[in-house]
């Protein structure tokens, strides 16, 4: 193998692992996306037209911000006001990793 074949192989790798990096989503990205991401927005910040519609509140708001995990999980199992619930649909483990994606906007 020649040292520019070689060269191009290491950048094609390298340009892979790094998409690859990118690309990889924490444990409750891909349920927050699929299943909370249409009300509570991309950031949870609630401006999608559908949060709009519900007057979903902001994570930045002092009533959410006083929720704790449990009471989030707990919300997020049972339902909440427009909300629906997602026992049944979402298990345990996966409700409690959207929850922590969601809090993760408080900061």
């Amino acid at each position: 193998m020649t040292n520019k074949t070689r060269s191009y192989v290491v950048l094609t790798l390298a340009l892979y692992l790094a998409c690859a990096a990118g690309l990889a989503q924490s444990p409750g990205e891909a349920t927050y996306k699929a299943k909370c991401q249409s009300c509570h927005g991309v950031a949870g910040m609630a401006e999608t037209t559908v949060g709009k519609a519900l007057k979903v509140k902001p994570v930045t708001d002092p009533e959410v911000k006083k929720f704790t995990e449990a009471a989030m999980i707990e919300a997020t199992r049972s339902g909440m006001g427009k909300m629906q619930p997602y026992k049944g649909k979402l298990s345990d483990a996966e409700i409690k990793d959207a929850v922590v994606r969601f809090r993760s906007f408080m900061k």
